[in-house]
């Protein structure tokens, strides 16, 4: 009986995009937990489904110009396929609650952030013709529970906090997240090594902002301690760890960092700025000086660390001292990894009423300039490679059936890849690559083991 009742909606089959950032991928995999166990079938196909959700990021413009050109891409497949039911879930819906329903009226139901694990519940008013809307406060939602992976078994995310306390005056994120709560250890431990048990081997370590770990749950700063004991999972080869803020990088985490050998000397650190005036603006922690001094020191200890970070240029009142202070910055350190962005009036911010706001035309030319500068230090760290052997965990073939992998360098979907022509090398498989050509953040070479 509870098998028949399971199985009840098989009929309907939910194809789901997901949208933004690897966070938001992990709430997509929980909610594709929830409807294969609701009896669903679910396809990577959308024009097999009759059922969408869209899954949304609604961070900056772009963002949110991306969710909706989604949305209405599969409303097309309603008039023209078998499509019945259109879902939208996740930031764009939980900042725009009225204006999603009322400005797109494509969508049939809608989950806030606080609220995905009614996906099931909004599939099936939607299918009996109402219009349902669920805003859970974002404090409550779940933060664990079953999930089906959209990455490839070898590598798979672990979000170990949910929300946001720093409140810089950009960002709109703690209210579409709520506030910042760690998950309890034992509980990591155990989905680690459940993930661990179904072939991973490259943990990706993730939240807001995961230096903070524990200090909501345990009265300090725990992530060493998780650390340590992700490290003696058996099967697990390598623990990336993403969004590291620099004035939580204390000695005990750095020490950890740099004797375990799985813990990749992989370092993404949103930087932001340098200037002062600007970092104090933005409300951010620390100070130019504390960001350079925690650069030496982690390049002190592990010479072969690298540097992930991202920048925001045409900052309200960004002068053109202050730009230039950042773009030396830049040309000193060399950091091997920086996404350059625009300053985005996102509505909502504080930043957003701030006077003296920057003239499009020069936060493009400034971003521009990074770039170039930043194209240089790449090549530059990519040749200074040539020669060298690398671990690359294989990842099978790109789009244009070129055979990659990824080495300590490189995240999946933000870093470069190394190129290789091996057939006997399967999928999610170590090997040793010696590197014998470069093109910027790309590598070539042949394999060795």
């Amino acid at each position: 009986w509870k098998k028949l009742r399971r199985n009840k909606n098989v009929a309907e089959t939910v194809y789901l995009a997901s949208l933004g950032c690897a966070k938001n991928l992990v709430n997509s995999e929980q909610m594709l937990a929830l409807i294969r166990e609701a009896g669903y079938s679910i396809t990577q196909t959308p024009e097999e489904a009759t059922v969408a959700v869209v899954n949304t990021c609604g961070f900056i413009d772009s963002a949110k110009s991306e969710a909706i050109e989604t949305i209405l891409k599969l409303a097309q497949l309603k008039d023209e396929g078998e499509l019945k039911v259109l879902v939208v879930t996740g930031c764009l819906t939980e900042r725009y609650r009225e204006e999603v329903l009322s400005e797109l009226p494509e969508v049939d139901a809608v989950c806030g952030t606080g609220s995905y694990t009614d996906v099931v519940a909004a599939i099936q008013g939607a299918l009996k013709g109402e219009r349902p809307g669920f805003f859970a406060p974002q404090e409550t939602a779940a933060l664990g529970g079953g999930r089906e992976l959209l990455t490839p078994k070898y590598s798979a995310y672990l979000r170990i906090a949910e929300g946001c306390d720093n409140k810089c005056s950009y960002c709109v994120i703690p209210s579409l997240r709520g506030p910042f709560r760690s998950r309890p250890m034992e509980e990591l431990i155990n989905e680690a090594k459940g993930l661990a048990a179904n072939g991973c081997k490259e943990l990706l370590i993730i939240a807001q902002d995961i230096s903070r770990y524990g200090t909501d749950l345990y009265g300090e700063r725990r992530l060493y301690a998780l650390l340590e004991q992700l490290c003696r999972i058996e099967g697990l080869h390598w623990i990336r760890l993403h969004y590291l803020y620099p004035d939580e990088l204390d000695d005990q985490l750095l020490e950890v960092v740099a004797r375990e050998e799985k813990i990749l000397k992989y370092f993404d650190l949103p930087l932001q700025h340098i200037s002062d005036r600007v970092l104090r603006d933005m409300n951010r922690r620390g100070s130019g000086k504390l960001i350079r001094e925690r650069l030496d020191k982690i390049r002190a200890l592990m010479p072969d660390a690298v540097f992930r970070t991202s920048l925001i240029v045409g900052f309200p009142g960004e002068t053109d001292e202050e730009f230039s202070e950042l773009y030396d910055f830049l040309r000193e350190y060399k950091l091997e990894r920086a996404g350059v962005f625009c300053y985005s009036q996102e509505e909502g911010s504080v930043a957003a009423e701030m006077p003296d706001q920057i003239d499009e035309q020069i936060k493009e030319r400034r971003r521009n300039s990074i770039f170039l500068l930043q194209e240089q230090v790449m090549d530059e760290k990519s040749n200074a490679l040539i020669g060298q052997d690398l671990e690359v965990l294989a990842c099978g073939l790109d789009e244009e059936g070129r055979q990659y992998g990824r080495s300590y360098m490189d995240s999946p979907d933000i870093d470069g890849v190394v190129f290789f022509d091996d057939p006997a090398v399967e999928e999610g498989t170590f090997i040793t690559v010696r590197i014998t050509d470069a093109v910027a953040s790309e590598l070539f070479g042949e394999v060795i083991r």
